[in-house]
C-alpha cells in the first residue's frame, strides 16, 4: 500500500501559512501542517525531503541554513532541494559548490523587475557528497 505524504510547511512569516492553506484549498489539496517558527534552531526533525524556496538572501541566514541542512542530511539521510533566483549571497556561498542544477526557468518581467533584474531561476539538489 501507498502511504500517505506527511507535509510540513515553515515561514516565520505568518501570512505564509494563511496563503498556504488558501493556495491548497484552491488546489483541492488536503492543506499541510504550518509552522510559523524558525525549525533551524531546533535540531533536525526525520524530514525525507527538504524544499527551500529563496532562502539564500541574506550571508548569515545562508550559513545558518547550509549547517542546519548538513545537520538535517547527517542525522536522517533528508534529501533537499533548492530554488533560487540566483542572489548573489547564493552564487557566492560556499554551499554553492556541493549543488547539482535539475532545472532553470525564465522569470517574468514583472518578477525580474522586482529583484533587481534577475532574469531566471534555478532548481538544484544539495549533495554534500560531491
Amino acid at each position: 500500500s501507498v502511504r500517505a505524504a506527511h507535509v510540513v510547511a515553515n515561514d516565520i512569516d505568518p501570512m505564509a501559512a494563511v496563503a498556504t492553506h488558501m493556495n491548497s484549498e484552491l488546489n483541492g489539496l488536503q492543506p499541510p501542517v504550518c509552522l510559523t517558527h524558525n525549525i533551524m534552531g531546533s535540531p533536525p526533525a526525520a524530514f525525507h525531503l527538504i524544499l527551500l524556496g529563496d532562502m539564500f538572501y541574506d550571508q548569515s541566514l545562508a550559513t545558518s541554513l547550509h549547517s542546519w541542512l548538513n545537520r538535517c542530511m547527517e542525522t536522517h539521510g533528508t534529501k533537499v532541494l533548492i530554488g533560487d533566483p540566483g542572489r548573489a549571497q547564493f552564487e557566492e556561498h560556499a554551499i554553492r559548490r556541493l549543488l547539482r542544477p535539475l532545472a532553470q526557468f525564465e522569470l517574468p518581467d514583472s518578477v525580474r523587475e522586482e529583484n533587481y533584474g534577475l532574469s531566471c531561476s534555478g532548481v538544484w539538489s544539495y549533495t554534500p557528497e560531491l
